[in-house]
């Protein structure tokens, strides 16, 4: 094998595929990239067994071959050569010679046979939608999946698709994220649950832009996403997804309409006062035409006044600020509604065309005062 390309395109495509390589694994040969070149494409594979990555790298091809190469030697290698064109050699003893400038390091690499490639998958009738579109859903929603890996399906997001609408939903039991967007297709009901893992990976591959689109193909067991010169395969979250449409109730008590930024400086400026270890809830007054945010700590205290427009009751009631932040953060509109029941039930935070509802618990704040 032996191949030429310029260091950034090369660190590139290593950088997109590293996000499938495993941190801590007992196969070995998991470790490493697989470097395929064939007479028309050179290939950069990883694959963790759980997320799998392949992507393209531009170059110039003067003899195929494949080899598997240890990722962090080879990433720490390709991300230090000066920035020119690379050449890499392979001989019959799998020994890699990478050539840059006057640097030439010699990397003994593996059999690639032991590798498992990612499984050849009956692609037909992808989802199509802008990389600008897919990557906002991610990040407007996978700040609520939970860690817990003992609940397999909180650690992942729902992803809903009812002819042309696109739906997708975490939740990590204190709270629920859920965003829509109109497709421009039609498409038959697909409803499976998605690795948060793997949207965090692909969200950060996105180019974002409008223009670029991306396919998403569905199988009974995989989600592949096919976008630019790059394919991420991912297993799915086998199991029921939690009925949560039952909880969208439209019954309120008190509606409140506020600046979004100026609630959100507000929150965040109390949370100054919160160690990330204190469980210390915000505590929401809400008057005709005000609310009041309290806070109290070891460190000290904290009231504010924020303008509101409302209808219905007044209320009290206490919220970990975390969670009202994180909402508030990947909502792009200047005024946010929000809807109140009781102290003891969720708010929500949701636009007219419930493009965006965010559902969050209250916490019982009488021991917090």
């Amino acid at each position: 094998m032996k191949i030429l390309c310029s260091k950034s395109n090369l660190l590139n495509s290593v950088n997109i595929v590293l996000k499938a390589v495993p941190t801590r694994t007992t196969m070995p040969i998991l470790e490493c990239i697989v470097i395929e070149v064939n007479n028309d494409s050179i290939k950069l594979i990883a694959n963790d067994m759980e997320l799998g990555i392949e992507t393209l790298v531009k170059g110039n091809i003067e003899e195929s071959g494949i080899i598997a190469i240890n990722a962090k030697v080879f990433s720490e290698i390709v991300r230090k050569l000066p920035d020119n064109d690379v050449s890499i050699e392979t001989d019959s003893n799998n020994m890699a010679t990478i050539i840059c400038e006057k640097s030439k390091f010699t990397i003994l690499g593996r059999n690639a046979d032991e590798f498992p490639f990612l499984p050849n998958v009956d692609k037909k009738d992808p989802v199509v939608l802008s990389q600008f579109n897919l990557k906002e859903v991610i990040r407007q929603t996978v700040f609520s999946i939970s860690d817990n890996e003992s609940n397999k399906i909180m650690t992942g997001e729902l992803f809903e698709i009812n002819n042309d609408e696109f739906r997708v939903i975490s939740l990590d039991g204190h709270r629920i994220s859920i965003r829509k967007i109109m497709l421009n297709n039609q498409y038959e009901h697909i409803k499976v649950i998605v690795p948060g893992k793997t949207l965090i990976e692909v969200s950060k591959i996105l180019s974002g832009e409008v223009a670029d689109e991306a396919n998403i193909y569905f199988t009974d067991k995989h989600i592949i996403f096919e976008f630019d010169d790059t394919i991420v395969l991912s297993r799915l979250i086998e199991g029921e997804y939690y009925k949560i449409d039952q909880m969208l109730s439209s019954d309120y008590v008190t509606k409140v309409n506020i600046n979004k930024r100026e609630l959100l400086n507000c929150i965040d400026r109390s949370t100054l006062l919160v160690k990330e270890t204190d469980k210390k809830p915000i505590i929401i007054h809400i008057d005709d035409k005000k609310m009041e945010l309290k806070i109290n700590s070891t460190i000290g205290s904290m009231d504010e006044e924020i303008d509101i427009t409302k209808e219905g009751k007044d209320i009290l009631i206490g919220f970990n600020p975390k969670f009202l932040i994180d909402a508030l953060r990947v909502i792009d509109d200047e005024e946010v509604e929000i809807y109140f029941i009781n102290p003891k039930a969720p708010c929500f935070i949701k636009d007219k065309e419930e493009s965006y509802i965010y559902i969050i618990l209250p916490v019982n704040f009488n021991a917090a005062v």
